[in-house]
């Protein structure tokens, strides 16, 4: 019976938790001067180095390597590259 009695108690507090509303997230409003645009950058490889896959111009994954600019498809890739860049670099 008590077992009975500290399971309902349980089952109550754990109900009304979540039934509780959810906070509401105030995000910022943007104005069209504030807005950010994407930066497009000229990388020295056509292709990523590591996967072969085409670079695009707004790659976020990007490493610096004897003042070139290299365009990754991902972090990973990115990070093998930084591993021994001169294996990788165009000559």
């Amino acid at each position: 019976m008590k077992s009975k009695i500290i399971l309902t108690a349980l089952l109550s507090v754990s109900l009304f938790a979540c039934a509780q509303e959810t906070p509401k997230v105030k995000h910022k409003k943007s104005s069209a001067s504030s807005k950010s645009t994407v930066k497009k950058v000229k990388f020295a490889n056509a292709e990523d180095p590591i996967c072969h896959m085409k670079t695009e111009d707004y790659m976020k994954d990007t490493a610096v390597y004897k003042n070139k600019t290299y365009g990754f498809c991902s972090s990973l890739c990115k990070d093998e590259f930084k591993k021994n860049p001169e294996k990788y670099a165009k000559k």
